[in-house]
């Protein structure tokens, strides 16, 4: 014998719970769904800021101490406009190199064999380095900064490979990626790159 009893119908207040429950799961989903589309909009901006003009770079090597260390991570500016003592990040043999720039295109430059540096015959000053030092130096001085080129230079002077040497050479506009402006870490050493 079958039971056919209807089974109740719910109440007002039972149908007002469950379509408050079914409107809260729909404003829930809603702003779920939008919390992940701005937070996904937010970090493709992110990512096409530090790669069109900020890029972020993380320093290797010691050819720029003092100023940076090996593990440093900076911000780096992309920008046309570059004066002497800037220090700025290029490309390289598909790496990135991180050198100063000493002297812009058509500057002459001299080394003397105390490694004191000479750009249109006026001695630099370089308060930036340890101790001057002649380093890898195999170009013919005084040199030529050559049209549309940058002389650069390792803050390390005793072992950074840089224009001094024909390995590296003078570089072109289009191989430089930016200026480097703030190192981000460690941040006890937060602050603008001199």
């Amino acid at each position: 014998m079958s039971d056919n009893s209807n089974p109740e119908a719910p109440s007002v207040e039972e149908l007002q719970a469950e379509l408050e429950r079914l409107k809260y799961r729909s404003r829930y989903r809603n702003a779920f769904f939008s919390t992940v589309n701005v937070l996904i909009a937010a970090a493709a901006v992110a990512i096409l800021a530090a790669t069109l003009w900020f890029p972020v770079l993380q320093i290797y090597g010691t050819s720029m101490e003092p100023t940076l260390d090996d593990g440093n991570i900076v911000v780096s500016l992309r920008t046309g406009t570059m004066k002497q003592g800037d220090v700025v990040a290029f490309y390289y043999n598909n790496n990135i190199l991180v050198k100063r720039m000493i002297a812009g295109p058509g500057d002459w430059v001299d080394i003397d064999d105390n490694g004191n540096v000479y750009i249109n015959d006026i001695r630099l000053d370089e308060p930036y380095i340890d101790e001057p030092a002649l380093g890898e130096t195999n170009i013919e001085l005084p040199y030529q900064v050559p049209e549309n080129r940058y002389f650069l230079m390792g803050d390390q002077r005793k072992t950074s490979i840089d224009s001094r040497n024909t390995a590296v050479g003078c570089v072109a506009e289009e191989q430089i990626v930016g200026r480097l402006v703030f190192r981000v870490w460690p941040l006890k050493e937060f602050g603008r790159i001199q």
